[in-house]
């Protein structure tokens, strides 16, 4: 274990002293002068604020300065940071699909800045603005290192407004400092900002960023230097009062429901770094629907948490483990119960408190307990639910982290079994980050305890990957123990030893109409220890992508699959069919074509298309979406899933359809609708989501949402809702 710990420290140490040693920077003048948020640089003082800088080309190139350039200047007084930014454009045709808040920023004309606050390199927080006022905001987590460490379901008051000229386009902010974290007295805080300008096909930065790398890599980022040291920032005590009114109906039993729930959470600052947030009898109803979807597997897919409750510091609780296979903590178990008949059911949550942020420079901390209501109807307990995180800085940008979590049964309700009293959870993360981003890696080591357990329980894993602008390559290692259990976690299979190895090589024409082109090669081994090490699944992936000039992309793909059945399964889920016998090897290959066109265009498409084998049978599966917009009011939205899979007999075969149409309409900044039709032969299911949005005050909301789901085999109405809720963000 020395000589491990040894060699990691020795390889961050030698990624740090390669890391790039460009350096830029700019001073946040203060100032006393009284600013109008109209987005229009009117004002003097931002003739004195400093210039950040130029900007630097991303796309297609990252090697020479931007075509059209990008003027920041930024001010602050006691108590806001201002924003000034000056975008030049080649003409006034700006893609803007929507006029609704937390946009995606790919696909559309924007401009978003990143400030990591503690200078660590690891988590930062994002503000985006396009040139019709439109904004956004987003935490960055985990050293952006991917999307997973993006969370736009983050809320925080701020206003920002955008001004259209003849070749460019202003904008202002003004972001309250209690909207960060930072430490008092803090004289610099890190800087980036990127943008798409889809007229040009051009994305730029202003610190350079190599196309290999995520434009919110927070390994890039450059220096803001405040002319006068920050003060003491105490973020106000907010409250966030909530009342829904619910009427419902389910005609599979034919009971009808009205309901007046009140409730609310409550967000309190201590010091400049820690936050407790409290939830009191939370409403984490359907406002927002989630994406049904067709799985072939044996296993269960996970989604993504929205409920702002879990959002702040998130990656404190759920970034521990491995996020496919062996994530000990996924805060949307929290809520779900397992009813007498097997079945997974919504579980009413009391209320809850998490406590969240730094204690120091490099020392964070996490405390989340949640308590969850009984139903002895479905013989379900109330829990405590516990998680508590410590997170350890190291080196540049890497740390080291520990936790418990606790699932605990209350009361002694005769329908409790011993085995589920109970579930425990410890372990130990390193993750490992060099300063430039070429290495990066995770190593942990995670136990549970269950009641009557004596040994074994162990969930550990290793990762190491190395990302350079012609090679990228990592391995992943996952080991399971078949007793391992996290009942508050995403754990997908036990009793496996896992491994996944990519190596793939990138190629950059000098010119044309290719970006870039690259192959990879991506074998993932199963084996299962409990039978006797036998290799049960195995996937081996060979795939040629190009990325065009003009933001279109294409792959080809093949892969050799092994999947070796110890139970019978049957993929179509046909009710009474016959499975495919189980203790049996199926060995089948796959070809796979995919398309995306120009997300920038009026009408984007994007789809792909697969044949092969699939068990002892063959697959055919096709997957479109295409959007069509009339900006900036109307989007207008269709996916298609198709899967024809043919068996031998006895064996079903099945034509499974996913549509799922879409309607979102942006009547001004304040009030949106949007309507989702999900149909699913599979699932025996239409379902309707239709959602009015008025935002009458800053992130101060009243929502009507009608959802209604109908059996398609026969059709007719198997449940339907109507919900009424208000909510209000005050600050106090």
């Amino acid at each position: 274990m020395i000589r491990i710990l040894s060699a990691i420290a020795l390889l961050s140490s030698y990624s740090n002293a390669y890391a790039q040693d460009l350096e830029k920077s700019f001073t946040v003048k203060h100032t006393t002068d009284k600013i109008t948020i109209d987005g229009v640089l009117e004002e003097s003082v931002w003739q004195t604020a400093e210039s950040a800088g130029q900007f630097q080309q991303y796309f297609p190139s990252d090697d020479v300065p931007a075509r059209y350039q990008t003027d920041i200047r930024i001010l602050t007084d006691d108590k806001t940071l201002y924003v000034g930014i000056k975008v030049y454009t080649p003409g006034n045709d700006y893609v803007i699909p929507s006029l609704e808040r937390d946009f995606r920023a790919g696909g559309n004309d924007n401009i978003s800045i990143i400030f990591d606050t503690f200078n660590d390199g690891t988590n930062a927080f994002l503000f985006g603005i396009n040139p019709y006022g439109v904004r956004r905001e987003a935490l960055i987590s985990g050293g952006g290192q991917g999307l997973r460490g993006f969370t736009t379901s983050w809320d925080v008051k701020w206003r920002g407004e955008s001004k259209i000229f003849d070749g460019y386009y202003t904008s202002e902010m003004a972001i309250p400092l209690t909207s960060f974290k930072f430490a008092e007295g803090e004289t610099k805080w890190r800087f980036q900002s990127y943008r798409f300008d889809m007229q040009s096909n051009e994305r730029s930065n202003w610190f350079i960023i190599p196309q290999n790398q995520s434009v919110i890599n927070l390994a890039f980022m450059g220096d803001m230097y405040f002319e006068k040291p920050l003060g003491r920032s105490r973020t106000p005590l907010t409250l966030v009062p909530y009342i829904n009114a619910i009427a419902d109906k389910d005609y599979t039993t034919n009971v009808s429901g009205n309901d007046i729930k009140i409730g609310g959470d409550a967000k309190i600052a201590i010091g400049n770094a820690m936050n407790l947030d409290i939830t009191v009898n939370p409403d984490f109803s359907n406002v927002e629907v989630d994406d049904i979807f067709t799985n072939l597997t044996r296993f269960e897919v996970s989604l993504p948490e929205r409920r702002q409750f879990f959002v702040d510091n998130n990656d404190l609780f759920g970034s521990f483990g491995g996020g496919r296979d062996a994530n000990p903590f996924f805060s949307r178990r929290i809520g779900i119960a397992t009813d007498s008949a097997g079945n997974s059911i919504q579980n009413d949550i009391l209320g809850g408190l998490r406590l969240s942020g730094k204690l120091n420079k490099n020392l964070r901390l996490g405390f989340l307990t949640v308590q969850t209501d009984k139903d002895r109807e479905q013989e379900i307990a109330s829990n405590n639910n516990l998680m508590f995180a410590l997170q350890q800085k190291i080196f540049a940008r890497s740390n080291i982290g520990m936790f418990f979590i606790n699932r605990q049964s209350l009361g002694n309700e005769e329908f409790i079994r011993e085995e589920d009293v109970y579930n425990r959870v410890i372990g130990m993360d390193y993750n490992l980050v060099s300063e430039n981003n070429v290495w990066s890696g995770k190593f942990y080591l995670h136990k549970s305890f269950q009641p009557g357990d004596s040994k074994g329980n162990f969930s550990a894993g290793a990762f190491l990957g190395r990302n350079s602008r012609f090679w990228n390559v990592f391995s992943d290692l996952v080991y399971i123990g078949a007793d391992f259990q996290s009942d508050l976690g995403f754990i997908r299979r036990t009793d496996i030893i896992k491994s996944a190895t990519s190596i793939q090589r990138s190629f950059w024409p000098k010119s044309g109409s290719i970006n870039n082109h690259g192959v990879e090669i991506f074998p993932v081994i199963t084996l299962r220890p409990g039978l006797d090490y036998k290799k049960t699944d195995h996937d081996i992936r060979v795939r040629y992508s190009f990325d065009f000039k003009n933001f279109s992309e294409f792959e080809f793909e093949y892969v050799n699959r092994g999947i070796f059945l110890t139970d019978s399964f049957d993929p179509t889920g046909t009710e009474g069919a016959v499975e495919l016998p189980g203790n049996r090897n199926y060995i089948f290959d796959v070809a796979r074509l995919s398309y995306r066109s120009n997300r920038a265009r009026i009408f984007a498409f994007e789809g792909d298309v697969s044949y092969g084998g699939f068990f002892n049978g063959s697959r055919f599966s096709t997957r479109a979406e295409a959007v069509l917009r009339i900006q900036p009011k109307i989007r207008l939205g269709l996916d298609i899933n198709y899967d024809k899979i043919s068996l031998p007999n006895p064996h079903p075969n099945a034509d499974l359809w996913l549509v799922s149409p879409r309607v979102g309409i942006t009547f001004n900044k304040s009030i949106f609708w949007s309507t989702l039709f999900q149909y699913s032969n599979q699932r025996n299911n239409l379902g309707i989501n239709s959602r009015l949005q008025w935002r009458f005050a800053p992130l101060s909301d009243l929502f009507i949402v009608y959802n209604d789901n109908y059996s398609v085999n026969i059709f007719e109405p198997k449940f339907r809702s109507i919900n009424l809720k208000f909510t209000y963000w005050l600050n106090i």
